[in-house]
């Protein structure tokens, strides 16, 4: 080492580090009240059988020697946790962390807290994290899941952990599910385009292994049924992911096509891809909606604020994570719980995406 290198080294200090205090437990804290054992208990379990005099005197000393519940602890006697877990698809996605306000609505109305956690489209992910939730006993678990009918969901509930599935529809199982009407949605957003006069219609979406790129897509054949038209004319741009960059892509294969074939619009699987797709092909000078009407899907905040305002089906998300963990917390702490498939009706907001400036 040179002398210059030892000068350049940074200068430093050692000094031995503090003891770490013990915390104080139940029983000084019973001492410091002057009150026994189980009087502490009930004031932290079941502080309405607890005289205020008396409650107020355990508070008191809890306050005075800084005592911190053992929730560890009590989740070891108990069985199971106050904690609710959301494993949502994407968190990246402002669908799913919208879905997730509306989850801790509801749980902290209910003194409980909520663990978040993203599978990222990744199916060896999702079931490492079904497996942690399900040793670290949370109460229950919401899950927007990439297969739901995986045979790991299935058996959770007969081991003690309830699942509710968010964002998809079941038909029957064992599972409460909530979801929007994502075929309905499709329908919504192709019949739009038809009205405004549109022949080639693309349809950009994927992976097909998720759930709602496949219901989209099959309103979107729908509609065009509907009008008579066959629904092999639905031009699909399938992506690798429901995000910006694959929106992007999807973008630059579609203004390379001829003009005689280049879709005039396209529908998109989630806003995310539609931003994307929008970026991309204003970027190579093709005008929305002149040259492109572009409508997404889920109308997150950002769909509004976008360089052009985008069409967009929207989806109540506050409201499906509320109600989704409401039923999480009736199948919990309710024996006669029955199964609920509750589904929500979208809704087409239409901005200058499709119809300029309106």
């Amino acid at each position: 080492m040179s002398v210059d290198d030892a000068e350049a080294l940074p200068e430093r200090t050692r000094r031995r580090r503090t003891p770490k205090p013990h915390a104080a437990g139940v029983k000084a804290v019973a001492a410091a009240a002057g009150v026994s054992l189980g009087t502490v208990s009930n004031v932290l379990n079941r502080p309405e059988v607890v005289s205020p005099l008396t409650r107020a005197k355990v508070e008191a000393a809890m306050a005075s020697l800084g005592f911190v519940r053992n929730e560890s602890a009590r989740q070891l006697r108990a069985g199971s946790s106050r904690i609710l877990a959301y494993l949502m698809l994407d968190a990246g996605n402002p669908f799913f962390t919208d879905v997730a306000k509306g989850v801790e609505e509801a749980a902290q109305a209910a003194g409980l807290s909520v663990f978040l956690c993203t599978s990222s489209e990744d199916a060896d992910r999702e079931a490492a994290y079904l497996d942690l939730l399900e040793q670290q006993r949370v109460q229950g678990i919401l899950i927007t899941p990439i297969d739901q009918n995986s045979s790991r969901l299935r058996k959770l509930p007969s081991r003690g952990t309830p699942v509710v599935v968010v964002d998809r529809a079941l038909d029957e199982g064992e599972h409460c599910s909530v979801a929007v009407n994502d075929v309905l949605g499709g329908e919504l957003a192709i019949s739009h385009l038809l009205e405004l006069g549109h022949e080639r219609i693309a349809y950009v979406g994927g992976p097909n292994t998720i759930g709602q790129v496949v219901d989209r897509r099959e309103g979107a054949r729908r509609a065009l049924e509907t009008a008579g038209r066959p629904a092999a004319d639905l031009i699909e741009l399938t992506t690798g992911a429901l995000t910006v960059a694959e929106g992007r892509g999807a973008g630059q294969r579609l203004a390379g096509l001829p003009a005689d074939r280049r879709p005039t619009a396209a529908f998109c699987a989630n806003d995310l891809l539609a931003l994307g797709l929008l970026q991309q092909c204003v970027s190579l000078g093709l005008r929305v909606p002149e040259d492109l009407a572009i409508v997404g899907y889920d109308d997150i905040e950002f769909a509004e604020a976008a360089a052009v305002p985008l069409t967009s089906v929207r989806q109540p998300r506050q409201l499906l994570g509320r109600t989704a963990a409401e039923l999480l917390l009736d199948e919990s702490s309710n024996p006669d719980h029955e199964h609920q498939r509750v589904t929500f009706t979208p809704e087409l907001v239409v901005r200058t995406s499709t119809r300029g400036t309106l």
